[in-house]
């Protein structure tokens, strides 16, 4: 017992020495175009003051000397943008193309290998925030607390632990959480909140009697945890209105060609609250995968793109392999061609709606990989979607920020966030898919990723 007192009592003094080095450290990132997240005019020849893992000052070349002491980056011909978010990702899966294969064999390697890798490959994609939909409850906290402590790298995790559901399918118990009653749902709800999660995932809620799926919604609200919900079929999104969810989750509605009218009424009836009604209607359409699968299966090529390897072990890698080896065959996709030509309508319909959209992949569904699949929605969100570079950059970094209830610590370049920022050689606002090669990645003042290369020694500490 005094042995484990005394390694707790070293392992506290040295979290505390590592973080008063880290408050100490200060750097500007020097001269290069900022896209702030605010939505505004770019900010030519910026300069940024960080200090520990705050943002200290922003300005410019011309207005904002960098004082004696600080490491000067130089961000020169670069655009510097806040760190993307992920809204909508699995940790726990590694883009392998068999669900039930994958649940019996890396269960029990989540904690070591799986989500690890996942969130180191996140981070180097310039991806400094995630919301990780769907994992068992002690691994989607264990893996947050690891990168907090800085014993693995990975971007700001917001976890929802276990879905929350009518009916678990067979085999997934582990990560999926059964309601039937409004009493189970009240105790699932709190257990879930209690334990730290810090937001509420909702599928199958229009199987739920709408007692037991109302008292999922605000029970989660008691507690301060948004909801997000599938929008995969039209009751799941009438109800999901009714009962006062947050943020849907995916496009949905399968090959059907666009969303009901009934459905766009009351999309607009709600988005017309506004503030009133506790802010914007979020929207996460995760449109890239079912966009690109097509390309894929034409050029296979990006499957073998060694940047998802990183930290898995080699049978892990061999494994994942094996199931992409016919892409163009996979169980798992075959209503995707059909459902791609509906997607422009229906995120046309959405827009037309108000929703605020939110840049989420699904990322380690089949084919999707940690380290491509944010910037390919971005890409696919400006170059098919036909939204503005701006609004696809805000809907990654400014608007979730917002949505969980984080934008006075994240989001944006501006004094006092956390100095959560990448930057890419070029003009993003031109050309989008440079987010797909990100030159830099800062987290909380810490660099993991310069002149295009991963970092591999970092302080092991950060807030």
């Amino acid at each position: 017992m005094i042995k484990k007192i005394i390694k707790a009592l070293s392992l506290g003094i040295m979290l505390l020495f590592s973080l008063s080095i880290q408050a100490e450290t200060r750097s500007a990132l020097v001269g290069g175009r900022l896209i702030d997240g605010f939505g505004n005019r770019p900010i030519a020849n910026s300069v940024i003051l960080i200090r520990g893992d705050k943002i200290e000052e922003v300005g410019t070349v011309e207005t904002l000397p960098v004082p004696d002491g600080y490491q000067i980056i130089s961000t020169e011909g670069m655009d510097v943008l806040p760190g993307l978010w992920e809204n909508h990702a699995h940790l726990m899966l590694s883009g392998h193309s068999d669900y039930v294969h994958w649940d019996k064999h890396y269960l029990h390697r989540l904690t070591n290998e799986i989500m690890p890798a996942s969130a180191i490959q996140l981070l180097l994609a310039g991806v400094t925030s995630v919301r990780d939909l769907g994992a068992p409850l002690e691994a989607s906290l264990e893996i947050k607390r690891k990168i907090i402590s800085g014993e693995i790298a990975g971007p700001r995790l917001f976890v929802s632990g276990p879905f929350i559901q009518h009916e678990v399918y067979p085999g997934t118990e582990a990560f999926r959480w059964s309601v039937s009653s409004a009493p189970e749902a009240k105790k699932k709800v709190n257990l879930l909140a209690t334990a730290g999660v810090d937001i509420i995932k909702l599928i199958d809620h229009d199987k739920m009697t709408i007692e037991v799926a109302q008292t999922v919604v605000d029970e989660a609200h008691k507690h301060g945890l948004k909801v997000v919900a599938h929008s995969h079929r039209p009751d799941e999104i009438r109800r999901g209105l009714a009962i006062g969810v947050d943020n849907f989750e995916h496009t949905g509605l399968t090959t059907a060609p666009e969303y009901p009218e009934d459905i766009i009424q009351l999309l607009k009836e709600r988005t017309a609250k506004g503030r009133v009604a506790g802010g914007p209607l979020f929207w996460t359409p995760t449109v890239e995968g079912l966009w690109n699968y097509s390309n894929t299966v034409d050029n296979p090529e990006r499957l073998d793109d060694t940047c998802w390897h990183k930290g898995l072990k080699p049978d892990t890698i061999d494994d994942i392999k094996q199931s992409l080896r016919n892409p163009g065959q996979l169980q798992y996709m075959q209503l995707t061609p059909l459902r791609k030509p509906t997607l422009k309508k229906k995120i046309s319909q959405l827009k037309d709606a108000g929703v605020v959209f939110l840049v989420g992949t699904d990322s380690g569904i089949p084919t999707k990989f940690h380290c491509q699949s944010t910037w390919n929605e971005l890409a696919v969100l400006v170059e098919e979607m036909n939204f503005s570079a701006m609004d696809a950059i805000r809907a990654a970094t400014y608007w979730p920020a917002v949505m969980m209830g984080v934008s006075d610590q994240s989001g944006t370049v501006s004094k006092g966030k956390f100095a959560d920022i990448i930057a890419v050689r070029g003009d993003v606002l031109r050309h989008i898919n440079l987010l797909s090669n990100v030159s830099l990645v800062m987290k909380g003042g810490v660099l993991y990723k310069k002149g295009g290369q991963a970092i591999e020694s970092y302080p092991t500490s950060q807030r």
